[in-house]
């Protein structure tokens, strides 16, 4: 997701000129700065990308650099040459059939990938979507849904779509449920009714999508509910492709405060002919109730209850016969639960060991837990560093194997590292070892794994390893980067300051010009994006966005040949390190990390003569990034002039429900108001430019422009660009890339440098 005087610029016309450049950058200096994505990823060979395993455990298909663009390989673990996983012109052309676009054969678009040559299928993931393709025809869709009601954020039901049609069977299909109006009604295989509810109303529905049978057929879960507040965001599409008149579009968008819907987990149990409301004690302020499962001898059931505020969690245990419910695991926090990065595990789903991850020792680790209400669960990981992501739990060998960054000192405390565990704690043994980012995707059987690593500065190595002893099979390539090497590039210089608490390492990227001259001064503008979430700074070799933040990184180098340092950081408040270092975002989204940002900048200043700051600093970024950047401008004007928004969450009212109340905390109460830049924004000093997809269904749009009613009415001058059809930020990954791009360039060529423009209206007449 999510500054000087104006006047002190009037000396930076000379000073900064672009240091590779007598004049000022003309049109064919922006068209090479936009172009340099393109242009770059036709450069490299053998640059390997993670890996997906096949069903056999035994194949898996990476994507690969070839000249030209990309291509699809697929290997065995027992070795062979490896061959072109799938006709890449046939499903280009599928592709582009069903997407109305030009999709090149050199350049899909494909994650996830799985072959079933059987049935002459090829499954993958494209824009979040599952999709299949023919692998004999140009014939590609995106699959359909099985029907269900969605949850808009996960916790308001859209009650607009009708359930009357879904149905539920038992295991054995000796039953099924479906629903009727607001009741739940339970059939057997002669149709007869063998039990039905009678207490449901529009104002207490059941919901049939939620059905959970036992695996004895004898009882089920479903979960009544009262409905929630039906807000939606409202759009009008004012420039459709195949219509003269403006359309309207309406998305169901619950915001912080507004009531979600109420859930009660109901067990019926056939064989008394009954129903009973289960733990409405242990589930009162619910927020989300999810998880449900029953355990292997069926005797009980278990979910997992978030309470409305984020700052408790349990685990909540039913008995199938008395209905009684047992917590047997509560975490509460003074500040939040990063629900986003839980992770729960039910050994041999027996309801009697788990493991639960939780930061209450300061740092993500995770705990066995045995039994019911266990007071003093058995930590399993511990040390100043958090787990990262736990990727498989093996009941039978009591072994845990995971993701972690910051076990090893002497390199980034972000590289992510892989590594098994025992439940007991013991033999802690790494898989990973280079000192770079590693991504890890083993087999389903967890018999082998592809390790794929690298930093900004080492393309990709792609290494086959075998789980038991980490032994490597082979290198599958060796990448070839000299190509890219000759046509200018080199990597971002890794940069580390103190934070605001002196103590505490910020870590970030400096990105030169390609023809950077250390004996001139060159302005600086920031990358941002705060979000709480994650960590954004790229940590993987990136000119492709191989990793999430590449193509941002490309911006940066891009921006960068213009004239500028384009630098990027971690602050406080982001997520990968301690607890306190996280917490700071805690009703405290205003903060953006910025007393961190601003030292760090001070800190470069301080060692490198052409990192000027003294007339200031830029900055951008996108949603939450955009929210941070408006936040730059007016709260701390002293340092940051110039900004260029994309899409922001500029309240943190105004925007969906469940990224907000998470870090933001509930009630709504007036740290909202405190650190929503919206408010503030009457007391904009510098230059801004504010950009947005007018079809933006992440952020409402409304945000930008409750900023921009409140800039007119502060007098304040600033610019606008309203990308019609636009989605979220605004064509950086859809639409008009090239020309949203350019007019960010722009904006800090003109205001930074005080460089005149070239007439883009005149060249693209040309």
């Amino acid at each position: 997701m999510k500054f000087a005087h104006l006047a002190l610029l009037s000396t930076l016309i000379v000073t900064y000129a672009p240091a590779s450049q007598a004049s000022s950058p003309d049109a064919a200096d922006f068209e090479a700065a936009v172009s340099l994505r393109k242009n770059w990823k036709t450069l490299t060979r053998d640059i390997v990308f993670p890996a997906d395993w096949q069903p056999d455990n035994e194949t898996f298909i990476y994507r690969k650099t070839v000249a030209g663009g990309f291509t699809w390989f697929s290997e065995s673990v027992s070795g062979g040459k490896p061959v072109k996983a799938f006709d890449h012109d046939i499903i280009a052309r599928g592709l582009s059939a069903a997407m109305g676009s030009d999709i090149l054969p050199s350049d899909l678009p494909l994650s996830h990938v799985t072959l079933d040559n059987d049935n002459d299928t090829l499954h993958f993931s494209m824009d979040y979507e599952n999709w299949q393709c023919s692998l004999s025809r140009a014939d590609c869709h995106a699959q359909e849904y099985d029907p269900y009601r969605p949850k808009a954020f996960g916790v308001e039901r859209d009650l607009t779509v009708s359930l009357d049609d879904m149905e539920s069977a038992s295991p054995d299909g000796k039953y099924r449920a479906t629903q009727e109006g607001y009741n739940l009604v339970i059939k057997n295989g002669n149709n007869d009714i063998v039990y039905q509810t009678s207490d449901g109303s529009a104002e207490n529905q059941y919901d049939i999508a939620s059905v959970n049978w036992s695996g004895e057929n004898d009882a089920l879960v479903v979960i009544r509910f009262v409905p929630g507040e039906a807000r939606y965001v409202t759009r009008v599409v004012a420039a459709p492709e195949n219509s003269l008149q403006p359309e309207v579009v309406k998305q169901l968008y619950p915001k912080p405060g507004d009531r979600v819907d109420a859930d009660q987990p109901v067990l019926i149990n056939l064989t008394t002919s009954s129903q009973q409301d289960v733990a409405r004690s242990l589930t009162d302020q619910a927020y989300i109730i999810s998880g449900i499962y029953w355990h292997n001898d069926n005797r009980a059931f278990s979910f997992h209850y978030t309470r409305r505020g984020h700052q408790q969690e349990r685990i909540i245990t039913v008995d199938k016969q008395s209905g009684h419910a047992t917590v047997a695991i509560e975490e509460n926090a003074e500040t939040f639960i990063n629900r986003w990065r839980g992770f729960y595990h039910d050994v041999n789903r027996a309801g009697k060991e788990r493991i639960w991850l939780s930061e209450r020792d300061g740092y993500a680790h995770l705990y066995l837990y045995d039994g019911d209400n266990d007071s003093q669960p058995q930590q399993i990981t511990q040390g100043n560093w958090p787990v990262r992501e736990v990727v498989h739990v093996d009941d039978e060998a009591r072994q845990i194997f995971f993701a972690a960054s910051g076990i090893n000192e002497d390199e980034d405390p972000y590289f992510m590292h892989y590594y098994r565990i025992n439940f007991d704690g013991t033999a802690l043994t790494p898989l990973t070892g280079a000192k770079a980012n590693h991504e890890v995707r083993f087999s389903d059987d967890m018999q082998w794994y592809v390790d794929v690593y690298s930093r900004p500065d080492l393309p990709n190595v792609a290494e086959l390893r075998r789980t038991k002893d980490g032994k490597l099979l082979r290198t599958l390539a060796k990448p070839d980067i000299s190509r890219l090497t000759a046509a200018g590039f080199t990597a971002p210089e890794v940069f580390v300051a103190r934070g605001r608490d002196d103590k505490t390492d910020i870590w970030g990227l400096i990105v030169k010009p390609q023809n950077f001259d250390a004996t001139k001064q060159y302005p600086v503008i920031e990358n941002i994006y705060a979000g709480p979430h994650d960590s954004f700074v790229p940590k993987s070799f990136w000119p492709f966005g191989y990793h999430s933040g590449g193509d941002k990184v490309i911006g940066m180098q891009a921006l960068a040949n213009l004239g500028f340092i384009v630098v990027q950081m971690d602050g406080m408040g982001t997520a990968n390190r301690s607890k306190a270092f996280h917490d700071v975002a805690w009703k405290n989204l205003g903060d953006s990390g910025f007393p961190d940002r601003i030292k760090w900048h001070k800190a470069a200043a301080a060692q490198y003569p052409w990192y000027d700051i003294s007339k200031g600093a830029g900055i951008y970024g996108a949603s939450a990034g955009g929210q941070s950047t408006l936040g730059a401008l007016v709260f701390h004007p002293e340092f940051y002039t110039t900004g260029v928004a994309y899409a922001g969450c500029y309240d943190n009212r105004m925007d969906k429900i469940s990224w907000n109340e998470l870090w933001m905390g509930y009630p709504v109460d007036q740290s909202y108001v405190a650190s929503s830049a919206m408010e503030h924004a009457g007391d904009l000093q510098g230059n801004l430019l504010l950009i947005n997809g007018e079809q933006d269904s992440n952020v409402d749009p409304a945000s930008t422009m409750q900023v921009v009613d409140k800039l007119v009415k502060a007098g304040k001058d600033f610019d606008l660009l309203i990308i019609p059809g636009g989605e979220h930020s605004a064509g950086r990954s859809t639409g008009p890339v090239d020309y949203v791009q350019r007019r960010q360039f722009s904006f800090f060529v003109e205001k930074l440098q005080h460089s005149p423009l070239p007439d883009f209206n005149q060249e693209s007449g040309k």
